[in-house]
């Protein structure tokens, strides 16, 4: 991966106080045996308190669709079954069609994840990329440094012809309104990788899911997992196509 695509650690809010925030329990169906968040449901959390974000901006309601290019997450500390987490949302770039927000949560019990998503404002009637407004882009622009943003892979595809390949069934549950898996649906394939291997997520760690293409209903979807030093690449194939490529990697202390 290269190193300068994605910052460690994540860059902090020059603000945090101005940042969006919401809070909510942490619930039974988001967790694990072990009572720990889990790496999907913080997915869904981040669509969540986006959802929540465009209801507070201006032009939030012309600004409902939107495609996630990549998504990092950093545990430093687990969240747990029953606390409270208080999530912060803000911009940390943006170009006039997509921006990279930036999600701090932490439970009231100490827990501490960081995370950071690549959206990609859409069209919802021509299905491509769309220039957001001036209204809805002046508050990120006030509060950013980078209005050029471009886009940067930080993932390849696998090349390990040692790879663990298993079927990831998919369900109806899984498409979203605009007709692909949901983000949160590619998370889960992360958990059933990390499930077999649980050496491989030792804290503090970071995960990343980057979409190369679209998963959509009916697809039959391979699972693929190569081991690494450390920790683990995943990639999720149709028709031996890459669609979606995963990492999870140890990360230097906080």
């Amino acid at each position: 991966m290269p190193a300068d695509v994605i910052a460690t650690p994540l860059p902090d809010c020059p603000d945090i106080e101005q940042a969006f925030a919401v809070s909510w329990p942490v619930r039974l169906g988001d967790t694990d045996g072990d009572d720990r968040l889990r790496l999907d449901a913080v997915a869904r959390y981040l669509q969540d308190i986006g959802f929540d974000h465009l209801d507070a901006v201006a032009d939030g309601d012309l600004h409902q669709a939107w495609i996630v290019r990549r998504t990092v997450i950093d545990v430093y500390e687990p969240i747990m079954f029953g606390d409270r987490v208080q999530l912060r949302r803000w911009a940390d770039a943006l170009s006039n069609r997509w921006c990279d927000m930036r999600i701090q949560l932490k439970g009231e019990r100490g827990g501490h994840i960081e995370a950071a998503a690549f959206l990609i404002h859409i069209d919802p009637v021509a299905g491509r990329p769309a220039r957001m407004s001036d209204a809805f882009m002046a508050p990120m622009l006030a509060s950013t440094t980078e209005h050029r943003l471009r886009w940067r892979a930080a993932l390849t595809e696998l090349d390990d012809p040692e790879v663990e390949a298993t079927s990831f069934p998919l369900r109806v549950t899984d498409v979203d309104r605009l007709g692909h898996v949901n983000n949160a649906v590619y998370w889960e394939a992360v958990e059933e990788a990390l499930a077999a291997h649980p050496d491989r997520h030792q804290l503090p760690y970071r995960a990343i899911v980057e979409h190369v293409g679209p998963v959509m209903a009916g697809d039959k979807v391979v699972l693929r997992t190569s081991l690494r030093p450390g920790g683990l690449r995943v990639q999720l194939d149709v028709d031996g196509v890459a669609r979606a490529l995963g990492s999870v990697d140890r990360l230097p202390a906080r």
